[in-house]
């Protein structure tokens, strides 16, 4: 199976070749996108696809539910890559439905390691607590996903990369988004960030 990923991929390469030449040599000249995707590590939510882009338009960084930890090292290496180098000038969080990270931590199951990760969308929940009230399990996890948009786009907002990205008078916007894998759509959750 692996070695049918290889062939997709000189399958692919070649049927871009051939529809234009200079695509790759163009594609490897230099990154210049103006948005930032922090985006669930789901593999039905490809960044680049659902919004119509090519390979270069969007710096993509996915984890699983799509969160912004202040202490993930690697979330913020990126987000200061694309913020003060890149310069992008969007960064959009993407969460979706039927997002697993969130329904586990909406189930309080116990899985491990990821447990730990999890417990920030745990402690989002028990924050909205009365807001779940009389809501059935889907729209339950449907409420969890957009209020775990919400606050992640509200910690992009208050990392010092932002904050001094801000202060210097850059033009960025912080965006919080919502996929629904069912009909390909996004809503914008109009985020007051």
């Amino acid at each position: 199976m692996i070695e049918d990923l290889l062939s997709n991929n000189l399958k692919w390469a070649n049927r871009i070749k051939q529809n234009d030449p200079d695509y790759f040599p163009n594609l490897s000249m230099q990154q210049n996108p103006d948005y930032l995707w922090i985006g669930c590590s789901d593999s039905r939510v490809p960044a680049n696809e659902i919004v119509g882009m090519q390979p270069g338009q969007v710096f993509v960084h996915r984890n699983v539910a799509n969160l912004v930890v202040h202490t993930d090292f690697n979330l913020l290496s990126v987000l200061q890559y694309a913020v003060d180098v890149l310069q992008v000038e969007h960064v959009i969080v993407c969460g979706h439905y039927g997002c697993g990270g969130v329904e586990a931590a909406l189930a309080n199951q116990q899985l491990g390691i990821i447990d730990n990760w999890l417990q920030n969308i745990k402690d989002i929940h028990q924050r909205h607590q009365e807001q779940f009230s009389g809501l059935s399990e889907k729209e339950q996890s449907n409420l969890l996903c957009e209020l775990n948009v919400i606050e992640q786009a509200k910690n992009v907002s208050q990392t010092t990369i932002v904050q001094q990205a801000l202060k210097r008078k850059q033009k960025l916007k912080i965006h919080g988004w919502i996929y629904s894998i069912a009909d390909g759509l996004i809503k914008d959750l109009k985020v007051p960030v």
